[in-house]
């Protein structure tokens, strides 16, 4: 199915399933935001008012002008995030965007473990209303622990149920606040941007209210990334109903706030107090089932983000299942492990979602940040906006989210444990990109053509034993008169390889998400055919198979004399005989490096050495792989001091 089609439909399912997939974290932020911004602070008309007001505009700026309006417009072929938004401008920033995509990503997926926790803390949480005491820590526990390990089968068997549970979630946001809008309507007038402006600037230390406000947006920058299940404009129809919804209740919040006679909050979350007595229950379910939607919907994020890594050279590559036949619905077990771990030793930590606020919002102001930063490119070198309009949308957000990250700031202390996760991602990805440009720069070429007189001469020398009908190489060679010198060696060295066929395959990642189809170059008549695979980044490659569909091919349309010549097949075996050759490289005790390309090389192949291998990686039959392994000099010694002793 064509996704691009797919995205441009706009029918009561697709809406549907937009709010049971896109709108699961920011659509259970009135859970908790205005219980955050109220705090232990006594409950003023200027607080209520000046908080609700920073709320509203806060989503009309920042979810509904920079992400439902103008980010969604940076789609790449239907897919969002950072990753997609990067590949689209990538050529444009000559190497000065990597850091800020790799920040963007690194605080993006670190959140991940703290965005479950507190959404459905924030809803079991509800129980203590009815059952005083009771042990929430256990229950959420167990919560988050059956959705990570759910997410092995996939979401298509429970999905269906996403997109009317939300429905009901959003329906109950707003019959909620607007009950209660009725008891005190004078809080409409809040909507004005002048209670927002003498909160931040009258209130004593309101400006650091900020940090509690942002929770009401944190999950537009997830919003973004999950554009391409939904398409930008069955988001955009979902997001009028949504914002409705979500700005009534906190409205309605606000209204129960303002009729308090005790001063202070204390333990009661506002979300719970507007609840009648009789619906306390089935309201505390839907929470619930509304914070697993949240949740299930980060993690397939999560998935995603990490498979685009990796197709980008930015992560090493891992195992990867599709636990469903549905496009794009991909499970990464050691993925699911660190999240899984993560957001248990988040609650352990934390105990209630009280403690978790204070800790929450600070990474996605990063990643904000730095989604700003590239759209700008995107708008300037690809939409060719007027510089003058750019540089007015640059200055109008870089102050909300400066200011949003400032006083997010002061939430370090509550979760500095964080920055040895957030760390460990970023050196991953900053490792695994600059290693493989390193490697890259040390890959030397050949031209193909000199070689061709040699391939035809061996492969049909008879004094060399036939290593292979069919050899296969795997070229990073995208131009295609040339060839790794490595290749090269491993044919002619030592015992050269005699084959009837040589065959280069050059896998190029394109900057589109499914791409999926083949060149062929036939260079030698039957004798040396180079293949180009046109892979979308989200695409896992399958090159065996890969293989033996293009030979089936061309076979089946007699091209390349195939069909009449011998396969390696016999009347024993009637598979074909095909071998395909890994090259693996190794850091030679020849080098002599400097301290930084040391810490780089060897972190690189201590990483390479944990993740998947080549084979699993491109989806090849380990009894069809010679693995190869060749010493590399990157920085050969140059002073040998050895001294002959006389005797």
């Amino acid at each position: 199915m064509n996704s691009l089609s797919t995205h441009q439909k706009v029918t009561a399912v697709t809406l549907l399933v937009a709010l049971g997939i896109i709108y699961g974290d920011i659509g259970t932020s009135p859970l908790y935001v205005m219980k955050a911004i109220i705090g232990d602070r006594p409950i003023s008309e200027l607080l209520v008012y000046g908080g609700v007001s920073c709320v509203f505009w806060t989503l009309t700026f920042q979810t509904t002008f920079k992400y439902i309006f103008l980010t969604l417009s940076a789609d790449n072929h239907g897919e969002g995030g950072v990753f997609s938004l990067y590949a689209l401008v990538k050529r444009f920033g000559k190497g000065k965007l990597v850091i800020p995509t790799i920040l963007g990503a690194t605080t993006l997926l670190a959140d991940g473990i703290i965005t479950p926790p507190i959404s459905v803390a924030s809803a079991v949480e509800g129980l203590e209303v009815i059952i005083p005491d009771i042990p929430t820590i256990p229950i959420v526990i167990a919560i988050l622990s059956g959705i990570f390990l759910f997410q092995r089968f996939g979401t298509q068997k429970v999905g269906f149920i996403f997109g009317p549970a939300m429905v009901v979630w959003f329906s109950m946001l707003f019959v909620l606040g607007f009950s209660q809008i009725l008891h005190h309507p004078n809080i409409l007038k809040a909507l004005n941007p002048i209670y927002a402006y003498q909160l931040l600037v009258e209130y004593p230390h309101g400006f650091w209210l900020l940090g509690a406000v942002f929770l009401c947006t944190t999950g537009a920058e997830a919003l973004y990334s999950d554009l391409g299940h939904c398409g930008k404009k069955n988001i955009r129809i979902s997001w009028v109903f949504v914002k409705i919804c979500l700005v009534v209740n906190y409205l309605g919040q606000a209204s129960w706030l303002m009729n308090q006679q005790n001063p202070l909050l204390g333990d009661r979350n506002p979300f719970y107090q507007i609840m009648p007595q009789w619906f306390l229950l089935i309201g505390i379910i839907i929470a619930t089932l509304a914070t697993i939607i949240a949740s299930q919907a980060l993690i397939s994020g999560s998935f995603t983000l990490i498979n685009e890594a990796i197709s980008l050279n930015f992560w090493p590559r891992v195992k990867l299942k599709n636990p469903t036949n549905l496009k794009g619905q991909i499970y990464i077990p050691s993925v699911n492990t660190i999240l899984w771990i993560g957001c248990i030793l988040m609650i352990l930590y934390f105990k209630n979602s009280t403690h978790m606020e204070a800790a929450y919002g600070f990474s996605i102001t990063i990643a904000m940040m730095m989604t700003t930063l590239l759209l700008m490119y995107y708008l300037v070198f690809i939409k060719k906006v007027n510089k003058g309009w750019v540089t007015l949308i640059l200055i109008v957000f870089s102050i909300i989210e400066v200011s949003f990250f400032i006083a997010n700031v002061s939430k370090i202390k509550e979760r500095w444990m964080f920055l040895f996760f957030e760390l460990f991602i970023f050196l991953v990805m900053y490792v695994w990109y600059y290693s493989r440009k390193i490697n890259n720069r040390f890959l030397k070429f050949s031209n193909l053509t000199e070689q061709i007189p040699m391939l035809k001469e061996l492969s049909e020398d008879d004094a060399i034993p036939k290593y292979a009908t069919h050899l296969i190489y795997l070229s990073k060679a995208d131009k295609t008169y040339e060839i790794e010198e490595k290749i090269i060696k491993s044919i002619f060295s030592k015992q050269p390889k005699r084959a009837d066929i040589y065959w280069f395959f050059h896998i190029n990642r394109t900057n589109e998400p499914f791409t999926l189809n083949y060149e062929v170059i036939e260079l030698l008549d039957d004798k040396v055919i180079k293949i180009v695979l046109n892979i979308g980044f989200r695409v896992q490659p399958k090159v065996e198979l890969y293989f033996k569909k293009i030979v089936q091919d061309l076979v089946n349309k007699k091209e390349l004399k195939l069909h009449i010549r011998p396969d390696g097949s016999t009347k024993y075996n009637t598979e074909p005989d095909f071998k395909f050759i890994i090259i693996e490289k190794f850091i030679s005790v020849e080098n002599d490096f400097g301290t930084k390309d040391a810490l780089l090389l060897h972190s690189y192949y201590w990483l390479k050495g944990l993740s998947l291998s080549d084979e699993k990686a491109f989806g090849l039959d380990k009894s069809d792989v010679e693995i190869e392994n060749v010493p590399i000099v990157y920085q050969p010694i140059s002073k040998l001091q050895l001294e002959r002793k006389t005797i």
